[in-house]
C-alpha cells in the first residue's frame, strides 16, 4: 500500500442471534456515493462479487425503489445461480431494504445502513434469517464479505469524487 491510499478499515461479520448476521465496515467516502454504489447497477457490478471467488456477475438489474426489485445472475464455471427479490425501503443516503426471494420461504431479509461520519461512511448490513438452519448454511458466503468491502472501498476512494459526478 502507498502512502497516498487510505488505510484499509476492518469488516466484520458478527453473528448476533439465532437468526441474525451483522456486517459493518466503514467506507472512506460520503454517504451518497456509497448508498449509489449499492442503488446503481453499473456501480453494484463492479465490486459486489469477490475477484478470488473466480465468479462472473453476468447481470446485474436494480430497481433501487420501494416495490422495485433487482435480479442477479452469477456464472461459476459453467453453472448460473440467479439472485433476485424485492425492496420495501429505499431512503436516499440512509436505508435500504430488500428481501432475497429465491430461497422462498427460507430467504433472509437484508437492511442496510449508511451513516456519515466525517466523510466516511459506516455501512451495517443486517440480515434476519427464518431459521438457525438458514442462517447456518448462510455462513459460508460470508468469507468473501471482507473482500467485498475492500472492493466498495477501493471503488468509492479511488474516485476522486468522479462517482459524484456521474
Amino acid at each position: 500500500m502507498d502512502a497516498s491510499s487510505p488505510a484499509k478499515n476492518p469488516t466484520t461479520v458478527e453473528r448476533t442471534s439465532e437468526l441474525e448476521l451483522v456486517v459493518t465496515r466503514t467506507i472512506n467516502g460520503p454517504a451518497r456515493i456509497v448508498f449509489e454504489a449499492f442503488t446503481r447497477a453499473e456501480l453494484f457490478r463492479r465490486w459486489w462479487v469477490p475477484k478470488s471467488f473466480g465468479m462472473n456477475l453476468l447481470s446485474c438489474e436494480i430497481d433501487a425503489r420501494v416495490g422495485g426489485t433487482y435480479r442477479l445472475v452469477f456464472a461459476h464455471g459453467s453453472s448460473e445461480m440467479a439472485f433476485h427479490g424485492r425492496y420495501l425501503d429505499v431512503t436516499p443516503h440512509s436505508r435500504i431494504v430488500w428481501t432475497n426471494d429465491e430461497a422462498g420461504d427460507a430467504g433472509q431479509i437484508t437492511t442496510v445502513t449508511f451513516e456519515e461520519r466525517g466523510g466516511k461512511t459506516l455501512v451495517v448490513m443486517h440480515e434476519r434469517y427464518p431459521s438457525k438452519q438458514a442462517v447456518d448454511e448462510a455462513l459460508g458466503a460470508y468469507g468473501g464479505m471482507r473482500e467485498t468491502f475492500d472492493q466498495l472501498d477501493e471503488l468509492v476512494s479511488s474516485s476522486g469524487g468522479a462517482l459524484a459526478a456521474q
